[in-house]
């Protein structure tokens, strides 16, 4: 929902400040007030493409800004994230800033964005009742794009005729249905390159198989060679342990069993003795111990020259495998690993071609089931369809315009199914069904979109409407009829019209006054917002013209309550 709406220096608008609620904001005003300025303005906001010459005559930029909230949209949010786009208070600012030279800037949330960016979160997307809803939707005599695409027909129809999540099942079927070929086309891909591949992969396979390696095999060599190289400095490190610790006429045990000795013969006079000679015991042990192990480790070292030789090839031939496929013997096992799973792919291809082919043909029969199902009920969904539209519009005032969903059935499978869906306009019963997108006027298409709306029933995700020129050619009952149908619309979310009704102007929610404002050596745009005395006397104004009579403003009155009842 649209919050606020801030313009400054842009074309006759020299500083704006609007706040919209949810529900039916209504502007209305004398021709060539500004309200197409106004327009435009949110256009930019939808990613319009701007331009310095709409900048205020004297300024060097121009900005428009616009605060959201997007608390009911949770797609919105997550794409904003995406883009890497904080959300504070589930507000999305956007704000455009113009330049001359024809530069423009773009802010989300503070930061600075792209068009693209700012169209993908804000402007209207080719579906307004699919799973990607916009946050604005523009509906005006040269705005209803949705209304011009046969894929919008194609979404608003799977929506009334309750088929959307048939439909999304299709359409994963069906990309699961080509991706099955593009794997084919890809196993089947030059059948020499592929030998060639499979002979250079049976090499590595072989040249890593024959070392026949384990886990952390090379540390352990690396330790094994370390020790073969120096046995000599380790035997005679044991040798000196030895003589120093226990062989020598003064070693250390030599040394300790004197103390151990004289300690002995002094415990007989001092019995506490005895107890403190308990660690020397223990170390004269250790010492023995320690001695005993050097002895069996050195034994263990052989200084074998062709075994030192061995273990040297060998870890030269894993560190020229570890240059090929990676640091550790682990990842050239890893390596090996994924070679024989590709070998085997290869060798295999053939019978995997087979089995994805007989994927193919299952996936193609429930392809066509389902395409056959979805048909049908798009086609009676179109009957009821057409049916309820054309009831609405005979409330609108569309003598004479038929309206028509046309459902014809595909040759071929497309990823929506089997179903040609296209909504055509016939004005008269002689004249031929003739596709909206070429015939239909704006007035048209802007009250064929009210229909729909009401006939289908808004998205579950709440946005902003702006329609603009609706009650082109309408009068009498038949605009009090159309304002009833925009505020049905804006219950839930936010609508908000442009009208020359009072019918219509008297069912707004909240009713601004768009007026031009004389100044010494220009012209501004001012907007307010109407209170209820100020009200009477603007559909007063819109009942009877610039000269208000004491009947207009009785009339106003009175549309007013009924409106607001």
């Amino acid at each position: 929902m649209l919050l606020e709406l801030k313009v400054s220096n842009f074309a006759i608008i020299e500083n704006l400040h609007l706040s919209f609620k949810d529900g039916l904001n209504i502007l209305s005003g004398e021709t060539g007030a500004g309200k197409s300025v106004l327009l435009k303005s949110l256009s930019l906001l939808m990613g319009g493409k701007g331009s310095s010459d709409t900048i205020r005559t004297g300024a060097s930029q121009a900005t428009i800004e616009g605060s959201f909230d997007i608390s009911k949209r949770a797609d919105i949010i997550q794409n904003l994230k995406d883009m890497g786009i904080e959300v504070d208070e589930d507000l999305l600012i956007v704000r455009r800033v113009l330049s001359a030279g024809d530069k423009s800037k773009v802010y989300l949330n503070g930061s600075l964005s792209t068009l693209n960016s700012l169209r993908d979160i804000v402007a209207p997307l080719v579906e307004l009742a699919g799973h990607s809803a916009p946050l604005i939707e523009m509906t005006g005599q040269h705005e209803n794009r949705n209304l011009m695409s046969k894929n919008y027909h194609l979404d608003l129809l799977d929506q009334y005729a309750g088929t959307w999540d048939k439909r999304l099942l299709f359409t994963e079927k069906f990309n699961r249905y080509h991706g099955i070929f593009a794997e084919i086309k890809k196993l089947e891909s030059d059948a020499k390159q592929k030998a060639q591949r499979l002979d250079f992969l049976v090499y590595q396979r072989d040249e890593i198989a024959n070392l026949d390696l384990s886990p952390g095999e090379d540390q352990e060599l690396e330790i094994e060679v370390k020790k073969l190289k120096n046995a000599s400095r380790i035997g005679s490190f044991v040798d000196q342990a030895e003589e120093a610790l226990y062989t020598d006429d003064d070693s250390a045990i030599s040394r300790l069993n004197a103390v151990l000795k004289k300690g002995a013969d002094l415990a007989a006079l001092d019995p506490q003795i005895a107890s403190k000679l308990e660690n020397l015991e223990q170390a004269k042990a250790l010492i023995d111990e320690s001695i005993y192990e050097f002895r069996q480790y050195a034994a263990k070292i052989d200084a074998d020259p062709q075994r030192l030789e061995e273990a040297e090839g060998r870890l030269s031939d894993m560190r020229k495998l570890q240059k090929k496929y990676g640091p550790t013997v682990n990842d050239i096992l890893k390596a090996l690993t994924d070679m024989e799973t590709e070998i085997s792919n290869l060798q295999n291809s053939e019978t995997k071609i087979e089995s994805l082919k007989k994927e193919a043909t299952i996936l193609l029969k429930e392809l066509e089931s389902l395409g056959q199902d979805l048909h049908k009920r798009r086609q009676k969904g179109a009957e009821l369809l057409t049916q309820s539209v054309n009831s609405e519009l005979l409330e609108l005032n569309m003598k004479g315009v038929t309206f028509h969903v046309m459902v014809e059935k595909l040759q071929d499978l497309n990823s929506t199914g089997l179903s040609d869906v296209e909504f055509l306009s016939q004005t008269s019963a002689k004249d031929v069904k003739r596709p909206l997108a070429k015939f239909a006027s704006g007035g048209e298409l802007s009250r064929i979109l009210l229909s729909l709306k009401r006939v289908v029933g808004s998205s579950n995700q709440p946005r902003t409407y702006l329609f603009d020129e609706v009650d082109t050619g309408v009068s009498g009952e038949t605009a009090e009829k159309v304002g009833r149908k925009l505020k049905t619309i804006a219950k839930g979310q936010q609508v908000i019209c442009v009208t020359h009704l009072p019918q219509v102007a008297a069912f707004g929610d909240i009713h601004f006054f768009i007026q031009k404002s004389p100044q010494k050596d220009s012209v501004a745009m001012l907007v307010s917002e109407l209170r209820t005395k100020d009200r009477v006397q603007e559909l007063a104004r819109l009942i009877s013209g610039e000269k208000i009579s004491k009947t207009s403003v009785a009339h106003a009155e009175q549309l007013l309550a009924e409106a607001q009842a």
